[in-house]
């Protein structure tokens, strides 16, 4: 085992983790801390409230180098540092380097167009990602990563640089001036802040490395996700993607991404928005009973409820679920929607109908990437929290048919971070090394083909038909209500 280890820095929606890896991916030690409720101001807005990525972040660090020095080791040893943050978040920034205004969550209407200075926005020096924000607060560089600007950014994917097109910049509202400098993945955005490694006991001079934005980073550190393996990131935000080496123009039903690895390019496409989130708003709306159960028999309820669901038939027996709890922006009419309901049906069913919602959605928009990109879907790779689940692992690999695989570390873009800061440093020859040495798989689920043969059925007989049958009626609900 090496006597060096490295660092990676993950903040999410729901919470900040920083993790120290040794060289082959075995955890020395871990902290984490939950990020506060985003606060909805406003219909389809959505802001992290005061300073909260910040604030978790650093409460993180304390937790992680209290555990790190309770096992005896140096700072010095201590390599470099890994940073991934949110994606598709906005930040407007100060001159000093502090917040103009909450950080803007991803689930905000104000995304999904240009840049608009608003009053609140008083003070903004520089408009950028959640990533350049906590870089600039970790390093005092106003420096960002090149991998972390999605939609409206002059960025070219191709240079891996700002854009050098005059029209994209008046697009996106923005002058160069506005937004900060940025690096490639697996380069350093700067050395951390000596004040900051005092309070945290870090390595003086430690570098702060830029990865990607966070599924990219996900994709790296799940592997590597050769021509037909699917990624299958279950977070807040439920992404399915793939890898390759050509950024491809006008595509229909995926989009390409930088990847966490320079001039390789993540092709993603339609997700689930708020995906593992209606799972917990499931067990914590109608889990009550299920909690008092799960208390007496010393088990945890998510483990409870999968037992009960692992027990219902394929196809819940009819119940099945339109996951729209967070409508797309193309269609802010939409709503979440659950059918089939008779008097069989529990709260078993009820659970089991959300995990094959989420992989009936997923395996569509999976089949249509596919078909553009004329490779079709070999395997699975599972990544996140829900990947712990036995009875969603299998469920996925019954509906999309081929062999599904979880790694001994679930969270991939924790690993992703540190093959990244590992590259920077020398601790890998190359990407391929990297992965080598710090993915280590765990389990492989094989499909039940007899199970994919009727969810097959299923989905192209009715799933596939519910949301063009209930969208007028949802079109007409929407002003009523909303």
């Amino acid at each position: 085992m090496s006597s060096n280890y490295l660092m990676s820095v993950d903040v999410g929606t729901q919470s900040a983790k920083v993790i120290i890896f040794d060289y082959d991916g075995n955890i020395l030690c871990q902290g984490s801390e939950p990020l506060q409720k985003i606060q909805v101001p406003a219909p389809l807005l959505a802001i992290h409230p005061d300073d909260d990525l910040w604030d978790a972040l650093c409460l993180a660090f304390e937790h992680v180098m209290d555990n790190y020095y309770a096992l005896g080791h140096q700072p010095e040893q201590i390599q470099a540092m890994g940073l991934c943050v949110i994606r598709c978040c906005r930040t407007v920034v100060k001159e000093n380097g502090e917040l103009a205004y909450p950080v803007i969550g991803w689930m905000d209407k104000r995304l999904n167009t240009p840049y608009q200075y608003q009053p609140e926005f008083k003070g903004t020096r520089y408009v950028s990602t959640s990533s350049g924000y906590i870089t600039h607060r970790l390093t005092g560089q106003f420096t960002d990563t090149c991998a972390n600007y999605i939609g409206w950014w002059p960025m070219d994917d191709q240079t891996l640089d700002w854009s050098i097109d005059p029209q994209k910049w008046k697009d996106c509202n923005l002058t160069r001036d506005m937004v900060m400098d940025v690096v490639k993945p697996g380069e350093v955005l700067g050395t951390l802040r000596p004040e900051l490694a005092e309070r945290f006991r870090l390595p003086a001079q430690l570098p702060v490395v830029a990865t990607a934005h966070d599924k990219a980073v996900e994709a790296l550190g799940a592997g590597s996700l050769n021509d037909g393996t699917v990624l299958i990131s279950l977070g807040t935000y439920i992404a399915a993607l793939t890898q390759g080496k050509e950024y491809i123009k006008d595509s229909q039903d995926f989009w390409p991404f930088q990847a966490s690895i320079p001039h390789r390019y993540i092709y993603e496409c339609w997700g689930v928005r708020l995906g593992m989130w209606t799972v917990s708003w499931f067990r914590d709306q109608f889990g009550a009973a299920a909690l008092a159960e799960a208390e007496e028999k010393n088990i945890q309820i998510e483990e409870l409820l999968a037992r009960e669901a692992s027990h219902v038939a394929p196809g819940s027996e009819g119940l099945m679920t339109l996951h729209d709890w967070a409508a797309p922006p193309h269609a802010e009419f939409r709503k979440g929607a659950m059918i089939g309901f008779d008097s069989r049906h529990t709260r078993a069913h009820m659970y089991r109908s959300l995990l094959e919602g989420i992989a009936f959605t997923l395996k569509n928009h999976v089949d249509r990437m596919n078909v553009e990109l004329g490779i079709p879907t070999q395997d699975l790779v599972v990544s996140g929290g829900g990947a712990n689940s036995d009875l969603f692992m299998q469920i996925l690999a019954d509906v999309f048919g081929v062999p599904a695989r979880r790694n001994q570390m679930r969270g991939s873009a924790a690993v992703g971070c540190a093959i990244n800061a590992g590259m920077a440093v020398g601790a890998f020859d190359n990407y391929e090394d990297a992965i080598e040495k710090m993915v280590n798989v765990d389990q492989i689920f094989a499909p039940n083909l007899e199970h994919h043969e009727f969810y097959n059925a299923l989905n192209g007989g009715v799933y596939q038909h519910i949301q063009q049958h209930l969208d007028p009626l949802l079109q007409k609900l929407s002003p009523l209500v909303d």
